[in-house]
């Protein structure tokens, strides 16, 4: 069963998120920000972390560059969820190694399209 890490600091979105994700029959886990998104990739070695861009602390981007610049963890897949969905927004998470980078507001199924097409 692949691990999913849900980093997100909004506890409703990361509700819906894990709601959508349920019905694939994923192991998922919660992260409340960046530090601690942080923290349980490197104990638990997800198979994909799912990261909102903007959150208190460490954002996104910074919890990306973490995941990728550590050599434990770079083929850790990570997709960043963000409310800007900017031509610059998208190039500034792929820089900081993002595998996908999807908008919000995004459908249940963009969701777990872009979830199957980075961990199957």
């Amino acid at each position: 069963m692949k691990k999913i890490l849900i980093v997100e600091d909004q506890e409703d979105i990361r509700e819906v998120i894990r709601i959508t994700l349920e019905l694939e029959k994923y192991e998922l886990h919660d992260a409340v920000d960046g530090a601690d998104g942080l923290r349980k990739t490197q104990q638990m070695r997800p198979d994909l972390v799912l990261s909102d861009v903007m959150m208190p602390g460490m954002d996104g981007l910074e919890l990306c560059k973490q995941i990728k610049g550590d050599p434990a963890l770079r083929r850790t897949k990570v997709v960043l969820l963000s409310a800007r969905g900017q031509p610059a927004d998208r190039q500034a998470g792929i820089s900081a190694g993002a595998d996908a980078y999807l908008s919000k507001p995004y459908g249940p199924l963009d969701l777990l399209a872009t979830v199957k097409r980075a961990i199957g």
